[in-house]
């Protein structure tokens, strides 16, 4: 079976990559990398990735929502 969209690729390498709201994505190693992302692993199949995310990424909720408000 041929995968098309590298997204949907079992057996990739994926970056995960993170944003300035500090949400992740998982990032195909063949793709070029979106701007405004910054790589924080390097590429890996992809159970391992999850398993990293799993592990560090608690809530969906961008950072400006979970971090504490400033004193205005």
């Amino acid at each position: 079976m041929e995968i098309s969209n590298p997204f949907d690729n079992p057996q990739g390498h994926f970056y995960i990559l993170r944003n300035p709201r500090g949400q992740f994505s998982l990032w195909p190693q063949p793709c070029a990398l979106p701007a405004g992302w910054q790589v924080v692993c390097e590429p890996q199949p992809q159970e391992a990735c999850r398993e990293w995310l799993d592990a560090r990424w608690t809530t969906l909720n961008p950072a400006s929502f979970t971090a504490p408000q400033e004193a205005q």
